[in-house]
């Protein structure tokens, strides 16, 4: 389905805008209401929570919670023109959760990543760990990825930013991603900021709002409110949230809130994808895209301290 006009700004059908906010908040609204009526029929007194409630919270929490989950894990996407923006990394890097060979990328359209991607450092001189091999959890320091400089990949104004949460160890081996399965879990339910980690929104124009995820704690350079320009150094990569090893979680979105947004597809202008002769585009999984560092010249920014919420 094609996007709908809303004055100069092109925005995604209004099927899809509706069902991401629904889901958002009827996931975690219907959860809560199964848990506490369930709490309620079994605990509690009748005289504090009457037959009535019990089953308008059971019913009603569960129906929302089974909508949410579907709007969460339905199949596909609307057709929807990219937005060309540049890509937040130098040097080699490797797909992985791609929407180039799957959408919704991350198998989820929740906290807006139907078209999200994850890109992981692959440094033509140095290897990076081998998953199964070694110790499950390994240090984040381990991989090549751990410290590198993230970009602005627009101009634009910073929304959000969260850079406290800690950077775990990776999820290195089968076992250690059973874990981080269930822990994502909880997560989800405790929501976006513990599913994406440290993360930067940036207001684009136009109605699209980019999320940077996975960031380095304390390393964040920019400032709520701050105006920044494409190429621009706005943090690291890190390994702190929902992230099995250290590298860069991409997505557009149409609203600030990644709870309650719809996915944007975009492409990375400028980068060269091994095995392919496309310039615009996005590698799908495994394929090596290079980037390199932004020809375009930008305008300084006065020095801003590390925000800390």
């Amino acid at each position: 389905m094609s996007p709908i006009s809303d004055g100069d700004r092109l925005v995604p059908p209004l099927w899809f805008r509706l069902g991401a906010r629904v889901r958002g908040v009827g996931t975690i609204t219907g959860f809560l209401g199964l848990c506490i009526g369930m709490v309620g029929a079994l605990a509690l007194p009748e005289s504090w929570f009457p037959d009535a409630l019990t089953f308008v919270l059971t019913l009603g929490g569960f129906a929302l919670l089974v909508l949410g989950l579907g709007l969460t894990f339905a199949p596909g996407a609307p057709s929807m023109a990219a937005r060309a923006v540049a890509p937040s990394v130098v040097g080699r890097w490797s797909a992985i959760n791609s929407p180039a060979s799957h959408v919704p990328s991350h198998g989820t359209h929740g906290h807006g990543q139907t078209f999200a991607i994850d890109v992981v450092y692959e440094p033509e001189n140095a290897a990076r760990p081998a998953f199964g091999e070694g110790r499950a959890f390994r240090p984040p320091a381990d991989f090549p990825a751990f410290g590198r400089q993230l970009l602005a990949p627009a101009d634009g104004r910073v929304v959000t930013i969260r850079d406290t949460a800690r950077d775990h160890r990776s999820r290195s081996t089968w076992p250690a991603v059973a874990y981080m399965m269930v822990e994502g879990f909880v997560r989800e339910l405790a929501g976006s900021r513990h599913v994406l980690g440290n993360y930067v929104v940036l207001d684009l124009g136009d109605g699209a709002y980019a999320t940077l995820a996975h960031l380095q704690r304390g390393s964040a350079t920019v400032l709520p409110d701050q105006r920044v320009r494409r190429g621009e150094v706005i943090g690291r990569c890190g390994n702190s949230g929902n992230s099995s090893e250290p590298h860069l979680h991409f997505q557009l979105m149409d609203h600030p809130w990644p709870l309650i947004a719809a996915g944007l597809p975009f492409v990375f202008t400028g980068v060269s994808i091994e095995g392919s002769a496309r310039h615009d585009a996005l590698p799908a999984n495994d394929q090596v895209m290079v980037a390199t560092p932004d020809p375009l010249p930008s305008t300084p920014q006065s020095p801003a301290s590390p925000h800390r919420p």
